[in-house]
């Protein structure tokens, strides 16, 4: 991320905090959610501030940086993995991996989406019980 990024075209300025809020989200595969991101960012910046974590968050998804993940009930997961990926995700533990398909990325979508509008990416996210908790790891 730079200035010349996203960031600059929003009008916002990129600050040491926010480009270490971003560095914490990209830094690893495991879609952090926002209290862990903070738990993280803290560690390294002990006076950052939740609400600074939180709304850096928010603004790096809204200028397409990071995606958001889940649904909006359960807690917001972010994903600086902006290829065209799938996720599986744990329903015991809440852990999250990505995963690539080639046959998955080659579905036809139904005409009842076109019917409803035009999909500007697909993205596939599968719920089940992870290997480590079906003790099969």
């Amino acid at each position: 991320m730079d200035q010349s990024s996203g960031a600059g075209q929003s009008g916002a300025k990129l600050t040491h905090q926010r480009l270490e809020i971003f560095r914490e989200i990209a830094r690893t595969g495991d879609h952090p959610d926002a209290p862990t991101g903070y738990k993280r960012v803290r560690r390294r910046m002990p006076t950052v501030s939740q609400d600074t974590v939180y709304s850096t968050l928010w603004w790096l998804e809204e200028i397409g940086l990071i995606k958001t993940l889940g649904t909006p009930r359960d807690r917001t997961r972010f994903d600086a993995n902006l290829m065209h990926h799938h996720h599986f995700v744990c329903t015991r533990c809440g852990m999250i991996e990505d995963f690539e398909s080639g046959e998955i990325d080659r579905i036809k979508l139904p005409d009842s989406v076109h019917s409803i509008g035009w999909a500007e990416f697909t993205q596939v996210e599968i719920k089940g019980v992870c290997l480590k908790r079906a003790g099969k790891k």
